[in-house]
């Protein structure tokens, strides 16, 4: 069965679970270290990412298995060649450096496999907030702050972007410009009055306004 399915350049490439797991352990030992388990997915079973987070963690799959994988491979086979592996540092980081693409390149295959695109351009002019505005709002004490709502796997908090599921986000979704909502905090509930939503346009990239 299919799981994935990856375009690049034209030519599509799909892939399974069973498949890509054998094609990325074949190089590790079979007593290495256990895999860090994946994330599970948000508690709705939904995965929202917008076009452009889905399209860079794609090519970062896609470099790993194309460019960065072979080259360990070789430094490994080298390094293997040259003597007594255990006391050999390019073999043994070779194969640490193994593993963590190993890791990295599961972990990317399954959560595009459960990736559920959403292009924000869909609401662009809309007041309201949904997945991928970008939202300047006050607090009580009137400090203002931007931020835009994006996928758990593309969100960057330094360049401004929240989780969609985070406790701002929630509180956000759905308000209108001029609204005031409600986050609930540690040290008691705050009032949050959303000033201004944006979104791109529709195809246009995601980031902070």
């Amino acid at each position: 069965m299919v799981l994935f399915a990856a375009c690049k350049g034209g030519a599509c490439e799909c892939y399974s679970g069973a498949s890509m797991n054998k094609a990325f352990t074949k190089e590790t030992d079979a007593d290495e270290e256990d895999e860090l388990p994946v994330p599970s997915p948000p508690a709705s079973g939904k995965n929202y990412i917008t076009p452009q987070g889905y399209a860079r963690l794609r090519d970062e799959l896609f470099d790993l298995i194309d460019n960065e994988r072979p080259k360990v491979v070789d430094v490994v086979h080298w390094a293997a060649s040259n003597g007594d592996r255990s006391e050999n540092g390019d073999y043994l980081y070779g194969k640490k450096r193994l593993r963590e693409i190993d890791r990295r390149i599961r972990f990317l295959t399954k959560r595009l496999e459960i990736a559920e695109i959403s292009d924000p351009g869909i609401h662009h002019g809309n007041d309201q907030v949904f997945f991928g505005a970008t939202v300047t709002y006050a607090d009580g004490e009137g400090l203002k702050r931007t931020v835009t709502i994006m996928g758990v796997d593309e969100a960057v908090s330094a360049m401004g972007q929240i989780s969609w599921i985070s406790p701002v986000a929630r509180a956000l979704l759905k308000a209108r410009t001029g609204d005031e909502v409600s986050l609930v905090t540690p040290q008691g509930t705050q009032l949050l009055e959303v000033l201004k939503v944006d979104y791109p346009k529709a195809g246009a990239a995601t980031g902070r306004a």
